[in-house]
């Protein structure tokens, strides 16, 4: 999951990383899944958060060199030091931009164009489907992928004393993400079809990881219904908040550290389309 407008940094990538590394088998999935005709020599990220995508496009294309975009220092700063660490630091090269501005600074001419949960954050979505089919070398492919919405962990019967908590939290939560990312869940094929791609494949993948495959389950869940606490408090209950409190508690025994009972659920939609 990436971002292109700029939180703080640190929680933001403590999430990415973790979503990174809890659904890096359905990121090689999908990008063997692309249709690409040829392997793609240059690549471009955008949104390219701490380096989820920019990553998995190098392990099933090694030979390509990726563009990785982002607003956020921080994230291409982590994601420079990682591709310093897998040594694949000659096949990366970053570049800090706000892709809501009018003017993209040069991005080359990629065979490929990656957006991974960045397309929805886009203040004006249709401009910047444009500025892709305009970046777009002929014959280029350029891959969507969006998340349903923010995972899932609990069990519905969670946590004990407050049953069904997590989906109060997501709710809560509906009215500041209407306002924010207005475009998150979006069908992205008729956008692409009016900013002048021809969708040729479109595939939805339904996640589930279980939590007892690593103790790294249970840190995404922690950090993400932290960060959801954040904007959901206002319109919690505080029988609910105590309850979420109790969850993110490190210290506690009942808290998301300690539970045995966490799957991460979510689904991801993939578009893959080309310039009309």
């Amino acid at each position: 999951m990436t971002h292109t407008h700029q939180h703080s940094d640190g929680g933001q990538a403590e999430i990415l990383d973790l979503d990174a590394e809890v659904l890096a088998e359905h990121t090689a999935s999908i990008t063997a899944w692309l249709p690409v005709r040829s392997a793609p020599r240059q690549i471009v990220d955008l949104g390219c958060g701490t380096g989820a995508g920019t990553f998995a496009l190098l392990e099933r294309f090694p030979d390509a060199h990726v563009t990785a975009v982002d607003t956020s220092a921080g994230h291409l700063q982590l994601l420079r030091e990682k591709a310093c660490a897998r040594g694949v630091e000659g096949h990366v090269r970053t570049v800090q931009a706000d892709l809501d501005s009018r003017h993209w600074p040069d991005l080359g001419t990629p065979d490929l164009v990656w957006a991974s949960a960045s397309m929805h954050h886009m203040a004006d979505p249709a401009r910047a489907l444009r500025g892709v089919r305009e970046l777009l070398a002929p014959g280029g492919l350029f891959a969507v992928v969006e998340l349903a919405g923010f995972p899932r962990f609990l069990p519905a019967h969670a946590p004990e004393n407050r049953p069904g908590l997590e989906e109060r939290a997501h709710a809560a939560t509906h009215a500041f993400h209407s306002e924010h990312v207005p475009h998150r869940g979006a069908d992205w094929g008729p956008m692409l079809t009016a900013a002048g791609f021809t969708v040729e494949d479109r595939r939805t993948l339904t996640v589930t990881v279980e939590g007892e495959r690593g103790e790294a389950v249970g840190r995404y869940a922690h950090a993400s219904l932290r960060r959801i606490r954040a904007a959901a408090a206002p319109a919690l209950s505080a029988e609910d908040l105590a309850a979420l409190d109790e969850l993110l508690d490190p210290d506690s025994p009942n808290g998301l550290l300690h539970r045995a009972d966490l799957a991460v659920r979510t689904e991801r939609t993939v578009w893959a389309a080309r310039r009309a």
